[in-house]
Parts: C-alpha cells; sequence; structure tokens
C-alpha cells in the first residue's frame, strides 16, 4: 500500500490546478503535508501543444509545487467520461492514497468538463467508502470534499492566504510554456495565451486576498461549513471599518 497522502487535488485538465490552487499545495506542502494531483484527461483537445508536451509541463509543474505524486487518466478531453468504469477509476485512487480531504472543480463551471468533473468525484470519492464495494484497496471516506473555483463565482465558504506561496503558484504555472503567454509563440493564440490573461489571475488572486485582510488569496467552497477552533486566528490581521 502506498504511504497516504493528507489530500488530493482531482483536476479536469493540467494547469487547472495550478491556475486555481497552486499556492494552497505550496502551503499544505511547507506545512509538512502531503498533497498529490490527478488530471482526468490527456489534454488532447487543446489548441496548443500537443499530449506528450502537456504531460512533460505538468510533471515540472508538480515538482515546482512540491506534490507527492501526479497521475495522468484518460477520460477523454473535449466530453470528459463519468460512466462506472471512469467513477472505479477514481474510487481506486481515493483508496489507495487515502486522503482527508479532496480537492475537486465546482460543479457549476463554464467548461463542461470542469462541471463533470465536479460531479463525479464527489460521487466516487462517497462510493469509496463503502466497504461491500470490492476494488482494489480498502474502503476509505475523506472527511470533506472541498471545491476550488475556475471561472463562476458562487458564495465563498473561506480563503486561504497564499501571499507567501504566490511567487511558486506563477512559476509552476508558467511552467506550461505551451498554454500561455509566449510573445515568441507560432501557436494559434487563444484566451488563455494572452498576455491579459495572466493579468486577471493576478487580479483574481488579488481580490481573494483583500477578502481576508491578505495580499493574496485562494477561494474555495464546501457544501458544509468548515468548522473554526480558534474565530481570532481566523480573523488575525483584518480591521472591521
Amino acid at each position: 500500500m502506498e504511504k497516504s497522502v493528507d489530500a488530493i487535488f482531482f483536476a479536469a485538465h493540467a494547469d487547472d490546478i495550478e491556475l486555481a490552487c497552486g499556492g494552497t499545495i505550496v502551503n499544505m506542502i511547507r506545512a509538512g503535508r502531503r498533497a498529490g494531483i490527478v488530471d482526468l484527461t490527456r489534454g488532447e483537445m487543446g489548441t496548443r501543444g500537443t499530449p506528450q508536451l502537456r504531460l512533460r509541463e505538468s510533471r515540472a509543474a508538480a515538482k515546482i509545487l512540491g506534490a507527492t505524486f501526479r497521475e495522468q487518466l484518460d477520460f477523454g478531453d473535449g466530453g470528459l467520461r463519468t460512466g462506472r468504469d471512469e467513477e472505479l477509476q477514481i474510487i481506486e485512487i481515493v483508496r489507495r492514497w487515502r486522503p482527508q480531504i479532496v480537492f475537486a472543480p465546482w460543479p457549476d463551471e463554464r467548461h463542461p468538463d470542469h462541471a463533470r468533473a465536479g460531479r463525479l468525484i464527489p460521487e466516487a470519492t462517497f462510493y469509496a467508502g463503502l466497504r461491500k464495494l470490492k476494488t482494489r484497496g480498502e474502503a476509505h471516506r475523506p472527511q470533506a470534499v472541498v471545491y476550488y473555483l475556475q471561472n463562476y463565482l458562487p458564495p465563498l465558504s473561506f480563503v486561504i492566504d497564499v501571499t507567501d506561496t504566490w511567487e511558486m503558484k506563477m512559476k509552476a504555472i508558467h511552467a506550461y510554456k505551451s498554454q500561455f503567454f509566449n510573445a515568441k509563440s507560432k501557436e494559434p493564440r487563444t484566451f488563455i495565451a494572452e498576455a491579459r490573461f495572466l493579468d486577471m489571475i493576478e487580479a483574481r488572486g488579488k481580490h481573494f486576498g483583500a477578502l481576508i485582510g491578505a495580499r493574496y488569496g485562494e477561494a474555495f467552497v464546501t457544501k458544509q461549513p468548515p468548522r473554526i477552533d480558534d474565530v481570532f486566528a481566523a480573523y488575525r490581521g483584518r480591521e472591521v471599518r
């Protein structure tokens, strides 16, 4: 059996995690936690780059973040499959690594692959705890599913201060040289390959940070409120004006 991790971050595509919550992963690693990443598709429908190149880029990004492992599945890009076979693959990953928390895309997202992943992952995570469901690995149900945000903005449950890890987050994003702005690239132009896209990521991080009195933040949603043991620590550094 693999040594367990504290968290698994599931994504439809490589680079989703870096954009949405890369700073949070680095926070965890620096605190002595173990975190893994699972990309559900090869990114074969992406306008720029190739699946092989994106795989190399994702491995480089995972190394920058300090992830314990990164695994790529093949659920189909541009039509992510959510059948029983795909569900069982996620169940086996959850049982193998036994995370306390699973992170998934918010299930009401602009990109259909993100939305499908956001529904598939929580369901598979629940089924992973059924003792009579026989797969490789013993039954295990994480304590929580936490949703990260990409395009749409539902009411937030909490924001994590990533001021100290923002630089590493951006370094991991820049590992995807095929996907983001490169003035010398001859690949077709896309929205995320525009220089202003990374400006928007910066602005979003500053907005979330401002909500908690920090320079940068990453926001999350849960269907049940998180428990706060120290209300003073939760609001440290903020003032009511």
